[in-house]
């Protein structure tokens, strides 16, 4: 009887910490997307883009380095990737800013205000 109470009990938490992870997982995945996006700014000199962008992570991404690195190696990785092409083919401004947009709500939908502080 002892087991069984002592598996259940693990199992219970198990499933609370994977739980867990997975909406911190949803918020990695935002803050990476928001990452892309700012490295494509940066490349495509879109200044207004890229502050948006850094208030977004601000007011609203977790404050940890897991967050920060993920953030830093998707920007540093877009940005590459588009000094690779050639001008033309940045996206036009708005086409970026409504990216921000959505890419913001994702974040601020997955994350909730309070895990952020």
């Amino acid at each position: 009887m002892k087991r069984s109470a002592l598996l259940l009990c693990f199992l219970s938490l198990a499933l609370s910490a994977r739980a867990a992870d997975s909406s911190t997982d949803a918020g990695l995945t935002e803050v990476r997307d928001l990452g892309r996006i700012n490295g494509q700014a940066l490349a495509c000199d879109y200044a207004e883009a890229v502050s948006r962008i850094k208030t977004a992570m601000i007011q609203h991404a977790p404050k940890s380095r897991r967050y920060g690195a993920a953030f830093e190696e998707a920007t540093n990785n877009a940005f590459l990737d588009q000094s690779r092409k050639e001008r033309t083919t940045c996206p036009d401004g708005p086409t970026l800013s409504g990216q921000v947009d959505e890419a913001t709500q994702r974040l601020q939908a997955a994350v909730p205000a309070s895990v952020t502080k």
